[in-house]
């Protein structure tokens, strides 16, 4: 399976792929979990415009995975050159890929994209809730730096 770079008819796909696996996994759903839909949206409509938006502010930077099926999977960056860094804001795989290494994957090719780039240094981030990217950041050798806490309220 070739990782290539991302093309605009690629995004409802994203979307599609975005919603199916992100529940669970984003602060989103658990927004949704304790106070139901908000403003009339979903988790889902909120978390698929973070594609929209990682797509629209560095389009270079998506890559993704396909195969016979379809599209298998994602991974979205951020580029700090000033500060050195890379951001890995999103990362998806398919249901039926999962366990499969592509997760790992689209991780060593970003992070070979940021080598090119120049950049020292690489971040991503997962909820306490996320269980796989527990295991898999550390494995590709992330080190954790920090926890966050997020809070919502009602107005």
């Amino acid at each position: 399976m070739d990782i290539r770079p991302y093309r605009p008819d690629d995004l409802p796909a994203l979307r599609a792929l975005t919603a199916e696996a992100f529940r669970g996994v984003s602060i989103d759903y658990w927004i949704e979990q304790r106070f139901g839909l908000l403003n009339g949206r979903d988790w889902r409509w909120r978390k698929m415009r973070h594609i929209d938006d990682d797509t629209a502010a560095n389009p270079a930077g998506v890559f993704v995975a396909e195969d016979e099926a379809g599209i298998a999977g994602y991974i979205t960056t951020r580029v700090d050159k000033e500060a050195g860094l890379g951001l890995i804001p999103n990362l998806a795989v398919r249901a039926d890929r999962r366990g499969s290494g592509l997760g790992r994957r689209l991780i060593e090719h970003a992070l070979a994209w940021f080598r090119t780039l120049g950049l020292t240094h690489a971040k991503i981030e997962t909820l306490e809730q996320n269980p796989i990217g527990q295991h898999l950041y550390p494995a590709c050798g992330f080190q954790e730096v920090a926890r966050q806490i997020h809070y919502v309220m009602k107005l």
